[in-house]
This record gives C-alpha cells, structure tokens and sequence, in this order.
C-alpha cells in the first residue's frame, strides 16, 4: 500500500490595484489624483480590457478576493482604528492600531498610552511623535 501525502498549498494571493481604464490620460480622471483612481467597469465596444485581452491590465472578477480569515486584518492581526481613549482601553496585545483622524493634543495623549503599554500602532511612529511635539511644546511654553 502506497500512502499519498497530501500537502496543502498556501496560495500567495497577489495583490492587484484595479485602476480605471485611461486614468492615466486625464486629469479628471485620477492623473495626480489618488482618489479619482478607482475601478470602473470597461464598457465599449472594442474595449481590450473588457475584452481581457493579453497586455492589457487585469479586469476585476471573481477569483482576485483573499481568504476570508487573512481580510481586514494587518500582519495577521485585527485592526481597530482609534479615535479616543475610551476606544483605547478595549484593545488587546495582540491587535493592531490605526489612530484615525484626531487632533494633535489627542494623539499626543494616545501615543503616550500606546508607549507605555507597548502597543503597535500601524500609521504613527510613537517614539518620533512624541519627540517632535514635546520639544516645540517646550519652545512655546516658554
């Protein structure tokens, strides 16, 4: 009796910007500007996209979306996005942080919680922060 070992295979999933068709032609349309780059479906009739002809950028179908327990998480970990202090204390060693948008004072009150409870934090360096804002708040006070 032959015993067939089975091995399962990690499929790396590559990630793919689908980005609009001629973005990078207009303005108007996402050139030098990020938040006009998104997917719209390839309509026309002689669209090589649509078409998915090869040398043409991917067109979005099924098959592109990642497993469902790497989605929405960072490294491996769960993300929780932070807007005060109160969202701070429900977060556990093992999460990853993403301060949201908030004022200076309020992050430096955040940053200082996140280094004494050594905490990851993915869009801030803590350490640089802290340094930068403590010392011209040393210059202003005096």
């Amino acid at each position: 009796m032959e015993f067939i070992l089975q091995i399962k295979v990690e499929k790396k999933f590559k990630m793919v910007k689908f980005l609009r068709r001629t973005w990078s032609r207009f303005s108007k349309l996402g050139r030098k500007r990020k938040s006009k780059q998104v997917w719209r479906r390839p309509t026309g009739r002689h669209n090589k996209i649509r078409e998915k002809r090869k040398g043409y950028p991917a067109k979005l179908s099924i098959g592109y979306r990642g497993d469902k327990k790497d989605r929405w998480k960072i490294e491996g970990k769960n993300v929780i996005i932070v807007n005060n202090l109160a969202d701070l204390e429900k977060i556990k060693k093992e999460d990853m942080i993403i301060i949201g948008k908030i004022g200076r004072k309020k992050k430096m009150d955040i940053a200082k919680i996140v280094k004494e409870k050594k905490l990851q934090v993915y869009n801030l360096n803590t350490e640089k922060f802290l340094d930068k804002w403590s010392k011209k708040k040393e210059v202003k006070t005096k």
